[in-house]
């Protein structure tokens, strides 16, 4: 392993060449770059596959339930707007400050999770586990 420079200028190598750096504080790192043959890409992109089937699930069922035609105007509504909240940079209570920064989130993920609880039908299920397996094909 050769240490790194990790002042702000680097070869495409990974290794570092000086800049006009007068004055700066220089630090040096140990770095290594593991090679393909360390990582079992296989494993990585099944256990990524899995992440996002697990991910996916649930907001192809929100997805499914806010195109359900039998699906209340004011549930539709709701989720929307849960869901808009939730997406959006902008929080009533900005995530940085401890422990209060995401009680607005949870409050609207709490509202969504209620009423997909509530209004999900297994029909609304079978078609997003279709769509998911579309998208993200099980078993491999």
């Amino acid at each position: 392993m050769a240490p790194i420079d990790a002042s702000p200028s680097y070869a495409s190598d990974g290794s570092s060449f000086q800049g006009d750096s007068e004055g700066a504080d220089q630090t040096t790192v140990e770095a290594e770059v593991l090679e393909s043959t360390v990582v079992d890409e296989g494993l990585l992109q099944r256990l990524l596959r899995r992440a996002g089937r697990a991910i996916a699930l649930p907001a192809l069922e929100c997805l499914e339930l806010l195109l359900d035609g039998s699906t209340p105007n004011q549930v539709r509504l709701t989720m929307l707007a849960a869901l808009t909240y939730l997406l959006l940079p902008f929080d009533l209570i900005p995530d940085f400050i401890p422990a209060a920064g995401f009680s607005d989130d949870l409050v609207a993920l709490t509202a969504l999770l209620g009423l997909t609880g509530r209004h999900l039908t297994p029909d609304i299920r079978t078609r997003a586990r279709r769509k998911l397996d579309r998208w993200f094909p099980p078993g491999r």
